[in-house]
């Protein structure tokens, strides 16, 4: 008898305990819902911004804010935008205020800033001889980016460091190499694709170069050169954002995307990565109107 009663005392405490594990109908119906309720972003980038992106899909934030984050690595800078307003990916996250109103000038197809990232100083990295800007000797070869923005980007660099001079009227977004007027030192502006420069540096006397390609390069924009591009109004231009097409332009849910990137844990993130090489701005797109 007291088997057959401890026998089914035991019966009853596994079954209790088995029935207080399983999820109510109300609890497994939100799961799901919660899982469903994910939107698809897909997201194009390149180099160290891809390792950022990565680190924003993770996060829980990203999902409570509904959001399932596909981080695409895509190395053409042209394609990046083409996909965008083709509407193959949702928004890219690589180019500068600068660089967009380039891309805009030339194409039917816009692409639009949604929100503010960073800015990396572009710098000047010269070969071992040469310690400072001063340093130059006559005619030597300076290589600098061979696309429009960036390369009105780099000469603007060289005259802030005294080795050039360029018309009054130099467009930012679009000046180049026809618009130096003073070259004292005769020196060699040699146009060249962004992503080969850090390979072609010992073949030349310098190199100016975004940090993005000289981080993959090994290079430190803050250490390792010899001038840098201030980080005031005058680089306001080179403020990097993320980019929509039109028809996505006022999305919210891609809004959210901007809110992401300046969380506390992601400037960390970030910092840590890439030796405080990515200075943090977080403003409102409107405040660059002038850019589009």
């Amino acid at each position: 008898m007291k088997k057959l009663l401890s026998l089914g005392l035991a019966f009853f405490v596994v079954l209790v305990s088995a029935c207080s594990k399983q999820p109510t109908s109300q609890e497994a119906t939100k799961d799901t819902t919660t899982t469903s309720e994910l939107r698809k972003v897909r997201l194009a980038s390149t180099g160290s911004d891809v390792d950022i992106w990565k680190y924003v899909a993770s996060l829980p934030e990203t999902k409570e804010a509904g959001i399932d984050l596909d981080v695409n690595t895509i190395n053409d800078y042209v394609v990046l935008n083409t996909s965008v307003a083709s509407g193959e990916m949702d928004v890219n996250a690589f180019q500068s205020f600068n660089y967009l109103a380039a891309y805009n000038a030339s194409n039917k197809d816009q692409v639009y800033a949604i929100a503010t990232t960073y800015l990396e100083p572009m710098g000047i990295y010269a070969s071992d001889k040469i310690k400072s800007v001063d340093a130059f000797p006559e005619g030597a070869t300076i290589a600098i980016p061979n696309d429009t923005a960036n390369e009105a980007r780099a000469l603007s660099l060289l005259q802030s460091a005294g080795l050039i001079k360029l018309k009054p009227d130099f467009n930012l977004g679009s000046g180049t190499t026809n618009d130096v007027i003073e070259n004292p030192k005769k020196l060699k502006l040699k146009p060249v694709q962004m992503t080969t420069a850090v390979r072609v540096k010992g073949d030349v006397d310098a190199i100016v170069l975004g940090n993005t390609l000289a981080l993959e390069g090994g290079l430190n924009v803050l250490k390792d050169s010899i001038f840098r591009e201030p980080i005031d109004q005058s680089t306001a231009l080179y403020v990097n954002l993320i980019g929509a097409n039109e028809a996505n332009k006022n999305d919210p849910t891609l809004a959210k995307l901007g809110e992401l990137y300046h969380l506390p844990q992601v400037q960390k993130f970030i910092t840590e990565k890439f030796d405080g090489t990515k200075v943090e701005v977080n403003k409102p797109v409107s405040e660059f109107a002038q850019a589009k």
